[in-house]
């Protein structure tokens, strides 16, 4: 089994990739940190908890971290996933506490047990990723407990947020850099999961009407049904449950080694992450920045079809 941790922002997408980590028999989820981003971290929690208890995982410690941005406000985005996050479903809440920990001491805590016993955990970042900045800043030591983080974020040339910059990263973009020059500088292995393949993994209404019975099968049914509702369509993406995807079997998902910065002051693309893809070093010769010391694997192409099946055949 693969030891992971899931970094949460919890909206529809996260609610989708939360039934995946927890139910997929190839996955270890050693804990599950909130941020706040597509909500306030109140009912960022409060969903988390819930999810995982329908997916039958109220074992899995869950706790609270930062609420706010490094530099900037919250902004929440309830036009996409609803006044509480959870597509207003009406779903029976958890009543579960979090883990007394702040997010940060229990990351530290399960990557220095992951060290310790030579099983070193993929941490997967599905919100901005403050709480993955403060730990990287605070306790760099924990890194020695990291095989990868496999972040969903960014894009190579497209944006939702701004038309430049994909909501994560530009949540809080001082995070996001933070968090791959500290990737760059303690040597841990990056993937970026973003926009470019995000929507390529698409359950239809139909597949997701076949699914019923138990608790994860109706709240993943209940998932894509609100989320083809949002975009008029007959079909929805997992979203960020493709990341999940990507660390189960990463053979489906298309990558390439490219500088990433990420941009922090343009009037027009703060928060967008620059992919460097130039191939010739004459191009550099002007360049006053040079390529950015960070490279790391940028999701270009994803077996859309096999994900999709894979996550139906585990929520179910």
């Amino acid at each position: 089994m693969k030891p992971v941790i899931l970094d949460v922002d919890t909206g529809l997408d996260d609610a989708c990739a939360l039934l995946l980590a927890a139910r997929h028999p190839e996955l270890d989820l050693k804990a599950v940190t909130c941020v706040g981003g597509n909500v306030g971290l109140d009912d960022v929690v409060i969903n988390t908890l819930t999810v995982l208890e329908a997916a039958g995982r109220s074992d899995v410690p869950v706790a609270r971290g930062a609420a706010l941005p490094l530099l900037q406000p919250v902004r929440a985005a309830p036009h996409v996933h609803g006044v509480d996050g959870l597509g207003d479903l009406d779903w029976p809440r958890s009543g579960r506490t979090t883990d007394s920990r702040h997010a940060v001491e229990l990351l530290r805590d399960v990557l220095r047990d992951a060290a310790a016993t030579g099983e070193p955990a993929t941490l997967i970042p599905l919100a901005p990723m403050t709480n993955i900045a403060l730990l990287l800043r605070t306790y760099p030591e924990a890194a020695a407990g990291l095989r990868e983080i496999v972040f969903m974020g960014g894009a190579a040339g497209i944006g939702n947020a701004t038309a430049s910059a994909e909501f994560n990263i530009w949540t809080d973009p001082e995070a996001a850099a933070v968090v791959l020059s500290a990737a760059g500088e303690l040597g841990i292995p990056v993937t970026m999961y973003g926009l470019d393949v995000f929507y390529n993994v698409v359950v239809t209404l139909d597949q997701a009407r076949g699914m019923g019975g138990s608790p994860s099968a109706e709240l993943a049914r209940k998932l894509i049904e609100k989320r083809s509702e949002l975009y008029k369509s007959d079909g929805a993406s997992i979203g960020d449950g493709g990341a999940v995807c990507a660390v189960i079997d990463p053979s489906g998902l298309t990558t390439q080694r490219f500088p990433l910065r990420v941009e922090l002051s343009g009037s027009w693309s703060r928060g967008r992450t620059i992919v460097d893809t130039r191939d010739w070093s004459g191009d550099l010769t002007s360049d006053p920045h040079g390529p950015s010391s960070t490279v790391v694997e940028v999701a270009t192409a994803v077996d859309g079809d096999r994900y999709a099946q894979m996550w139906l055949d585990t929520v179910k």
